[in-house]
């Protein structure tokens, strides 16, 4: 058998994935686009992340290989790339260290090169040939390891397409990248806008692959004079009792009070009754005593009495200390956030992520009991009450749905 070198079969391995995520092969430099596209897409598909900028530099040296710095992708990520490509089971990081940290599919994924006959992989299709039977002698000069070879290969790929089918995504289950804001697209996809406001609305596409919200005046309960309400708030309906819903954020740095980006919950499509909602806010009100101002994670409910006057604040965590408005640090350390709420019955949790990039993990911010049936979710950025002195963006990098089975 003819070994393939680690680099040849990383160049099949990126071709594939190009004609599988993107529809076309590599035949020039990733845009932005696209390389967002193709992330999303591998994230969506296994679990796992490969950042959009890194797809970019191995599609850029593969091309031209003479032109600035050797790129030496780790065996995780190539394990990553040959799980995108053969269609293994949804996983984590988590999961993968305990069970896999050997990363077989990178591994199946070059022997397969190795024997053109053992490929599984759909998206590099051998050429056809006409068999030839193998005469008596060659029958006899075959080695047994290749027919033991065959048969783990046979049996180890349908256990795979097995656990695959098993623990794939329901077709039910939603995804969203925000790679087309067009009204009718976005409304094909299940989303409307509620509260619009045109003039702020028409710049949601300010930064390609994400979707622009932006810091304005309102807030989802009325404060004296001002009713509820929360301008371009981007709604769909929920379609399951028990789900989680993940939204990811991209450099969301709130720097007035209390301005916020998030997730909403509520019971009917007017957002007029109980209400959660978790947000990646900032605080500079402390009573009157000095303190820094703060990001926080901020979770608020009128799940119990659907009041619509004044909710009860259920997760109140501080993440990071301001030490001057512009603090370089800390806006490093929300170049990447998430938010996620995981409902099961009546139990829900409320899960929060930060950093440099989209890999750290969640952690848990609160859990509770309510009794509440949410039936609609948004997207959400606001300003709250205060005055609308300085608007932030709020770019929406990407939104999922996964709806679980309620049973124990």
């Amino acid at each position: 058998m003819e070994q393939v070198s680690n680099e040849a079969a990383f160049r099949r391995l990126f071709e594939a994935v190009c004609r599988q995520g993107l529809g076309q092969p590599l035949h020039a430099p990733l845009s932005e686009a696209d390389s967002r596209l193709l992330a999303a897409a591998i994230l969506e598909q296994t679990g796992l992340v490969v950042g959009s900028k890194s797809l970019k530099n191995y599609a850029r040296y593969l091309l031209h290989r003479t032109e600035g710095k050797q790129e030496n992708p780790s065996v995780a990520t190539l394990d990553t790339l040959a799980r995108f490509v053969l269609q293994a089971p949804h996983t984590d990081e988590g999961r993968r260290k305990t069970h896999e940290s050997h990363y077989p599919y990178w591994f199946q994924y070059r022997s397969s090169l190795a024997a053109p006959s053992l490929s599984i992989s759909a998206a590099v299709p051998a050429p056809t040939a006409t068999a030839t039977p193998p005469t008596p002698l060659a029958r006899r000069r075959t080695p047994r390891w290749v027919g033991f070879l065959v048969a783990a290969s046979v049996v180890s790929s349908t256990i795979a397409v097995g656990w695959w089918l098993v623990r794939a995504p329901a077709p039910t289950d939603f995804h969203d990248s925000f790679t087309s804001l067009a009204a009718d697209s976005l409304r094909n996809r299940g989303w409307s806008v509620q509260h619009l406001d045109t003039a702020w609305w028409t710049k949601r596409t300010a930064r390609p692959g994400t979707c622009a919200l932006y810091t304005l005046p309102g807030d989802s309960w009325p404060a004296g004079q001002r009713p509820a309400g929360i301008r371009n708030l981007l709604v769909r309906r929920i379609g399951a009792e028990c789900f989680s819903a993940e939204l990811h954020l991209d450099q969301f740095f709130p720097r007035h009070n209390w301005q916020q980006a998030g997730l909403l919950l509520a019971e009917n499509k007017e957002f007029t009754g109980k209400l959660l909602r978790l947000s990646l806010s900032y605080n500079d009100y402390f009573g009157g005593y000095a303190h820094p101002a703060e990001i926080i994670v901020q979770g608020l409910s009128s799940a119990e009495a659907a009041s619509r006057s004044k909710p009860e604040e259920f997760a109140h965590v501080p993440l990071f200390a301001l030490r001057y408005p512009a603090d370089a640090l800390v806006a490093a350390n929300l170049r990447k956030s998430a938010l996620k709420i995981e409902k099961k019955g009546r139990h829900f949790r409320f899960l929060y992520a930060t950093g440099t990039m989209e890999s750290f993990a969640f952690t848990e911010a609160a859990r509770g009991t309510f009794a509440f049936e949410p039936r609609y979710l948004a997207l959400f950025a606001t300003q709250g009450v205060a005055p609308a002195s300085y608007v932030t963006p709020a770019y929406l990098d990407s939104f999922s749905l996964v709806k679980w089975s309620c049973q124990e």
